[in-house]
């Protein structure tokens, strides 16, 4: 099976402000976007299961003119609160990387 980390060409994760992150996934060609931008195993269920985000707070958005997905869920602690591991969002992106998409 592929894995997330195989297929897209480039996976980062940052801060869309202190309550939000945001996932980029970017596919290494039109054909691969088509057949994984929607696919389940990185739908809402997978970002609760990694990141304990409220399913229904799951925001996908597909740019099919960059052959990416930007996928956004509240955050699991505001960031810079006192429990916060990763101030910028810049790492939360690794566990997605093993996600199998076939």
């Amino acid at each position: 099976m592929a894995t997330v980390g195989e297929i897209c060409s480039y996976v980062r994760s940052k801060n869309a402000g202190p309550f939000w992150v945001t996932f980029d996934l970017f596919f290494d060609n039109a054909e691969d976007f088509r057949r994984y931008a929607r696919h389940p195993a990185i739908g809402p269920e997978t970002f609760q299961r990694l990141f304990g985000a409220n399913p229904d707070q799951v925001k996908s958005f597909p740019v099919e003119s960059l052959n990416m997905v930007k996928i956004s869920c509240v955050r699991p602690t505001p960031s810079g609160s006192r429990v916060e591991r990763d101030l910028h969002s810049g790492q939360m992106f690794v566990r997605l990387l093993d996600i199998e998409l076939d």
